[in-house]
């Protein structure tokens, strides 16, 4: 899906009734694209764009909000699948994919973990797995393809992630994220979870803020990759439009790359 086709559809999607535009852009967007998404809009914001009202969660349970009519205007979600329920039920544009992002482990301090060995110790019966809550939670579905990977490797692997993954993130009833600190980083600092899937992005700021935690990649039999998506609400005023396509502008790209994603240019 390329940029142009995003503007097209989204033109579509917006109103032009005179005098419709709003005084900010309610922006959802998945919780892993809070601290890029917030200098984003703060660019945004420096280049004379209106004022933008950002909420963050479970690229899921927000996608359910907006179904249930809640007033978002442009959707930053951490996959395709959830805009793209938006678009075929004529509720978004025909979403594009604005940055990629990868599975990484998130590995306690003191717990011995290596990419090589990651699998063997996913599957020790000892070491605590952490995860988001699937459907709810892209991050979630990711590592059930993980899991999946898993099995083609190991026969029966699947089968012993499924059971003993703890669903700790995500979910409709999971403890909220606090504002200024990675809940991957909470959990592990807590041990809740020896060793946590999450995104990257994630993981990397979670490093930042714990002592002892380390990240460590996924290898590449198991690797899983993240695209994510971004849509127009129908009926969203021409200010929605004006961000989306800051959000795909070089200078917003730059903001996402320096935080650990991949651009959609990158190959």
């Amino acid at each position: 899906m390329r940029a142009h086709s995003f503007v097209l559809g989204v033109a579509l999607a917006v109103s032009t009734a005179a005098g419709g535009q709003q005084p900010s852009v309610q922006l959802y967007a998945a919780g892993s694209l809070r601290a890029a998404m917030t200098e984003v809009v703060q660019a945004f914001n420096a280049s004379g764009g209106p004022a933008v009202n950002a909420t963050y969660g479970a690229s899921g349970l927000l996608r359910e909000r907006i179904e249930k009519g809640e007033p978002a205007e442009v959707f930053a979600s951490a996959d395709v699948g959830n805009p793209q329920a938006l678009a075929r039920a004529g509720r978004a544009a025909a979403p594009v994919v604005f940055v990629r992002n990868r599975l990484c482990a998130l590995v306690a301090q003191g717990v011995e973990a290596s990419s090589d060995g990651l699998l063997d110790r996913m599957l020790d019966p000892r070491v605590k797995l952490g995860t988001s809550t699937p459907k709810a939670d892209p991050s979630g579905d990711y590592a059930w393809q993980l899991f999946e990977k898993a099995e083609r490797l190991r026969p029966g692997a699947f089968k012993l992630l499924d059971a003993k993954a703890l669903k700790l993130t995500g979910g409709p009833d999971s403890p909220p994220a606090p504002a200024d600190r990675s809940i991957y980083g909470v959990m592990v600092a807590e041990q809740k979870a020896d060793i946590f899937l999450t995104y990257c992005t994630n993981a990397m700021q979670a490093v930042r803020e714990v002592p002892g935690a380390r990240m460590i990649a996924v290898p590449e039999s198991l690797a899983v990759g993240a695209d994510y998506g971004l849509t127009i609400v129908t009926g969203a005023p021409a200010g929605a439009r004006r961000f989306a396509e800051f959000v795909m502008s070089p200078s917003a790209q730059a903001i996402f790359a320096r935080h650990g994603f991949t651009p959609v240019g990158a190959p």
